[in-house]
């Protein structure tokens, strides 16, 4: 029989083993159950959910509908994209400007909308600018061009070689120049201009808007157009002293 001997009793733990009898005579080994505490510790954290995906989308130049549907795995492709960004976008597919924000999840982007209809709207409400006025050159072909403008206008016909021909016949293009030895002169009323024009004719045939000086090139050449269409339908059925 072994001899007694003196051992030094442990200290007490959480964590203790001790030996069961089995219904075999075995032995198990039996661990304690954790507190509250450790058990606690020992659970896994939760797995962190995954961001969600961006649901909008802000075009970018140099984007469409499709590259846009495709990169994004839109479901239903550029069409759905479309549809649940006709707001946004108005009536053309196939117009889409750099800025604008697309919903991708079907939802209602209500805010873009509605900076979008603001923008439109502030837009709208700017007072319109007046197209830049055209301006000619102070030359004969400035003077026929600007007289076809404005004989365009009235409903007058008239072209641009007609007049050039007529001038070159009548002044030779100086609109200082006047005829004081035919009977028109005789009369006490000389032809004048670019086409020779007599004080009465173009008193009567005059254009609103003109200058009201018979050397004035333009309301020379337009006052003798309207006489010219009046008498012989065009000044290009000129082709001598009318």
């Amino acid at each position: 029989m072994p001899a007694k001997g003196k051992h030094r009793r442990p200290k007490s733990s959480s964590l203790h083993r001790g030996i069961a009898a089995a219904g075999t005579g075995g032995a198990v080994l039996v661990l304690p159950v954790l507190g509250a505490t450790g058990a606690s510790a020992a659970q896994a954290a939760p797995a962190a959910k995954p961001a969600a995906a961006p649901d909008t989308y802000v075009v970018a130049a140099g984007d469409s509908l499709s590259k846009i549907a495709k990169d994004h795995s839109v479901s239903g492709g550029w069409k759905k994209l479309y549809e649940d960004n006709r707001g946004v976008l108005g009536g053309d597919p196939q117009l889409i400007r750099p800025g604008v924000k697309l919903t991708l999840a079907g939802k209602s982007s209500e805010p873009a909308q509605r900076a979008d209809r603001s923008a439109r709207e502030k837009a709208a409400a700017q007072p319109a600018v007046a197209p830049a006025k055209k301006t000619y050159a102070n030359n004969l072909d400035g003077w026929i061009r600007e007289s076809l403008d404005i004989l365009a206008q009235h409903g007058i016909p008239a072209s641009y070689e007609g007049i050039h021909r007529n001038v070159m016949r009548e002044s030779s293009g100086n609109p200082m120049a006047i005829n004081n030895w035919d009977s028109n002169a005789v009369a006490g009323t000389p032809s004048k201009g670019l086409l020779q024009v007599i004080g009465p004719t173009f008193d009567a045939y005059h254009l609103p808007g003109t200058s009201t000086d018979s050397y004035d090139p333009v309301a020379n050449i337009t006052a003798a157009c309207n006489y010219a269409a009046d008498r012989y339908g065009s000044i290009d059925n000129v082709n001598g002293p009318y």
